[in-house]
């Protein structure tokens, strides 16, 4: 079984990589030519869904009717896998990321994160101050945002999540956008965050729960909001994984 594991994060990470250079000649004009970056970001969309089906594994999207179109909201979910990003790619309508900005060393693919989507270096003030700005363009523009509120992978005894950042919070409240929780239940068990990378045969599971509605409501709603969407996730994450 161990061999076989070893073969198939091998053929994955080989799908990865073809997939994604076989569409980056797309993104590159997206990126150059003026008022074309959304559409990049959708080319992100039909990537994620080509990529879990060239490696077989069936993602269950439960509760997609709770976003509507032509609205932006700002999508928070759990974070333990690497597959996490990749996964959230099923977002539907133009999403703009907000990762750790060591993902733009990463070749060619740190290059589109970083035009297309908001790379943050968490230690710099200065980073924090400019990231927030462009997350407010973005929702001004009528975008979505996806933000990780653990900040990374920072639990080391999933499914149970490390506590949330204020970030992604306050910018809803400021803005009056209104939040929807995410929960990504098994991928930390489809992609371990472990030394030894080993993709492992299991379907995913993405819960898209109710938009929580910011409007109206102020930074004293903060700490309120907050533990309601810790807790949504944390429930699904528990219930899922059969922890009692």
């Amino acid at each position: 079984m161990s061999f076989l594991r070893t073969i198939y994060t091998a053929y994955g990470l080989l799908i990865f990589c073809l997939s994604f250079l076989a569409l980056f000649p797309l993104i590159l004009l997206s990126i150059w030519i003026p008022g074309m970056r959304k559409y990049g970001r959708k080319i992100n969309r039909f990537w994620a869904n080509i990529y879990f089906l060239l490696i077989f594994k069936p993602v269950q999207i439960v509760g997609k009717r709770h976003i509507k179109s032509n609205q932006p909201y700002i999508f928070v979910a759990n974070h333990f896998s690497y597959i996490d990003i990749a996964m959230m790619g099923f977002v539907p309508g133009d999403v703009v990321f907000v990762g750790k900005s060591s993902l733009g060393k990463i070749p060619l693919f740190g290059y589109y994160f970083k035009k297309l989507h908001i790379a943050v270096n968490r230690s710099s003030t200065r980073s924090r101050a400019e990231v927030l700005l462009r997350s407010k363009n973005v929702l001004d523009n009528g975008s979505s945002l996806v933000i990780f509120p653990e900040g990374g992978m920072i639990t080391s005894n999933p499914p149970y999540m490390s506590h949330f950042k204020d970030g992604a919070f306050t910018l809803a409240l400021e803005k009056q956008i209104p939040i929807i929780p995410v929960t990504l239940s098994f991928n930390h068990l489809i992609l371990p965050d472990q030394k030894s990378i080993r993709l492992h045969f299991k379907r995913g599971k993405m819960t898209f729960h109710p938009a929580i509605s910011t409007e109206g409501l102020g930074k004293e709603n903060l700490q309120e909001i907050k533990r309601y969407c810790f807790d949504t996730i944390q429930a699904q994450l528990l219930k899922d994984n059969g922890v009692k």
